[in-house]
């Protein structure tokens, strides 16, 4: 028992909830774990991939708005990240911790973002939006 109180207790100790992610895909989709595989490479963090075909509650709880939606959420830190948002921005988020703010999203899946790149193909314009309390705000044009 005493053993059991004590891995329950690591496991929730911010150290090692800050060191692993977990990130809700629609099953079987690829460019999500490309997605992953970039951002366990950048970030340094353990990911743990969830089938996950139907995630509009966890959307909802994050501000995530229909039109912002896409193949996967990730929970890092306490922040969400719907889609293919690049890492340089989730790092400046992550450090800032701006008020308000509850996580980063990319609607779609553009052509050229994080996961979705296609060797000789163009990327394509997109846009990053900040989520919280309120419409969500632009965060980044990439």
């Amino acid at each position: 028992m005493r053993m059991f109180v004590l891995v329950l207790a690591l496991l929730s100790s911010p150290a090692i909830a800050s060191t692993t992610a977990i990130m809700y895909r629609d099953p079987g989709c690829g460019c999500c774990e490309q997605w992953a595989a970039q951002v366990r490479k950048a970030l340094g963090k353990a990911f743990n991939v969830v089938d996950a075909s139907s995630r509009v509650a966890l959307q909802a709880r994050y501000g995530i708005r229909p039109n912002l939606r896409s193949c996967h959420t990730a929970l890092i830190d306490g922040l969400a990240f719907e889609g293919h948002v690049p890492i340089e921005d989730m790092r400046r988020v992550l450090a800032a911790r701006p008020r308000g703010v509850t996580g980063l999203a990319v609607g779609g899946m553009p052509l050229g973002s994080p996961g979705m790149e296609v060797p000789g193909q163009a990327p394509q314009r997109f846009v990053v939006y900040a989520l919280g309390a309120g419409v969500p705000s632009v965060y980044a044009r990439h």
